[in-house]
C-alpha cells in the first residue's frame, strides 16, 4: 500500500525465526508516524520464495507469487477497516486497527464532544465566576452552531479534532453574522473562542480521550488594540451629564464610581457595607477581593466615589440585596 501521512502497510519476514525452511511473516503497521508489529497467524513462508527487499513474495516463482495473492487480501481488509474508522469517526491507531483486523469488537462507545462539555463546566463551575461561564457557555452554543453547519449534526465525537477542525471553527467564527444587533467578530473576539475552546480541548488530553493537541502548530491571531483613557475634562463632562432616564444616570454613577476607585464592573457589584473600613490614616477605604484573580484590593475611598456611595445608601434593590449598590433593570 501507497503511504499516506497517516496510514502506511509493509510486510517483514523474520527469518532468523525459520524452522524446515518456512519463517513467520510479520506484517508492519505505520500509524501517525508510530510503528507496530503483529505476527500473521497460521502464516508462514518459505524463505526461498521471499523478496527480502520488496517485502513480498518473489514474482518469478508460483510460491512467490501465492504469497502476494494473501498480502494483497491483507492490505485490502486493512484498508477496508482503516476507510470505516474514518467514516465513523473512530479513533485511529495501531491497536485499534489490530483489533479491527483481527475482530477484536471494541464496545466502548465514542466519546462525543457533548461530554467533554458537560464534564469541563461540571468542574469549572466550582472554580471560575459565573460571569466567566456565561461566556464559555456562549463558545459551547458557537460550536454546536459549528457542528450543524459543517456536521449537520447536533454534536461530533472528539475523534474529529484535528487541525482542520480548529481552522475551520476559526473560519466559521469570522463569517458568522449574528441576526441581532451585535457586530460581527473582530480577531480578538474570534481569539477568545479560540482560547476557551483550547482550555476543553487540553482537559480531554489530560482525561486520555483526545490524543494529538489539535492546536499544535496552530497560531492563535491576536490584533494589538492601542486603549484611549479619559482625560480630567472627559471626566468631569461625564459626571456632570444629567439623563432623563433613572438606569442611565445609575449607569453613569457606576461608571463614574469605577474609575475613582479602580475596580471592574463585578467588583463594584459585589460590594458590601463591610467592605467600607477606616484606614490608617482614619479615612475609609474599600478592602475586598478582586473576584476574578481574588487579588486583595486595598484603595481609598475618595471623595467623589464616597459622594456616590452617599447617593444610594437609601436605595430599597441595594438593601434588599446587601449591597451598597443596586442592579440596574435592563427592562421596564
Amino acid at each position: 500500500m501507497k503511504a499516506t501521512n497517516r496510514f502506511s502497510i509493509h510486510f517483514k519476514l523474520r527469518a532468523e525465526r525459520m524452522k524446515d525452511g518456512f519463517a513467520p511473516v510479520f506484517l508492519g503497521l505505520v500509524v501517525d508516524g508510530k510503528k507496530s508489529y503483529m505476527a500473521l497467524k497460521n502464516f508462514q513462508a518459505e524463505t526461498e520464495h521471499w523478496d527480502k527487499i520488496k517485502g513480498g513474495g518473489r514474482k518469478d516463482t508460483k510460491q512467490g507469487r501465492a504469497i502476494n495473492d494473501y498480502l494483497d487480501e491483507v492490505r485490502m481488509t486493512l484498508k477496508g477497516h482503516y476507510r470505516d474508522m474514518e467514516l465513523n469517526g473512530e479513533r485511529i491507531n495501531s491497536d485499534t486497527l489490530k483489533d479491527a483486523f483481527l475482530g477484536n469488537i471494541q464496545e466502548d462507545a465514542p466519546i462525543m464532544f457533548s461530554e467533554l462539555i458537560a464534564y469541563h463546566n461540571e468542574q469549572a463551575l466550582a472554580l471560575l465566576s459565573i460571569g466567566t461561564m456565561r461566556h464559555y457557555y456562549v463558545t459551547q452554543r458557537y460550536l454546536v452552531k459549528f457542528f450543524k453547519q459543517k456536521h449537520k449534526k447536533d454534536d461530533i465525537q472528539l475523534s474529529f479534532l484535528n487541525y482542520k477542525f480548529i481552522s475551520d471553527f476559526e473560519i466559521f467564527l469570522h463569517n458568522h453574522k449574528p441576526v441581532d444587533h451585535q457586530k460581527p467578530m473582530d480577531t480578538n473576539g474570534v481569539l477568545k473562542h479560540l482560547v476557551r475552546l483550547k482550555k476543553m480541548v487540553n482537559l480531554s488530553i489530560g482525561l486520555g480521550w483526545v490524543e494529538k493537541d489539535p492546536f499544535k502548530g496552530f497560531k492563535l491571531k491576536k490584533k494589538k488594540v492601542e486603549k484611549e483613557f479619559l482625560n480630567e475634562w472627559e471626566l468631569k463632562s461625564l459626571e456632570q451629564k444629567t439623563f432623563e432616564l433613572e438606569r442611565l444616570t445609575m449607569v453613569r454613577d457606576m461608571f463614574v464610581f469605577c474609575c475613582y476607585t479602580g475596580l471592574s464592573y463585578v467588583d463594584m457589584m459585589n460590594l458590601k457595607p463591610e467592605h467600607i473600613v477606616k484606614g490608617i490614616d482614619a479615612e475609609p477605604w474599600i478592602k475586598t477581593f478582586r473576584q476574578k484573580t481574588s487579588i486583595p484590593v486595598n484603595t481609598p475611598l475618595l471623595g467623589q466615589a464616597q459622594e456616590i456611595l452617599n447617593n444610594y445608601k437609601g436605595n430599597l434593590r441595594a438593601k434588599a440585596k446587601g449591597t451598597l449598590f443596586p442592579i440596574i433593570a435592563t427592562k421596564r
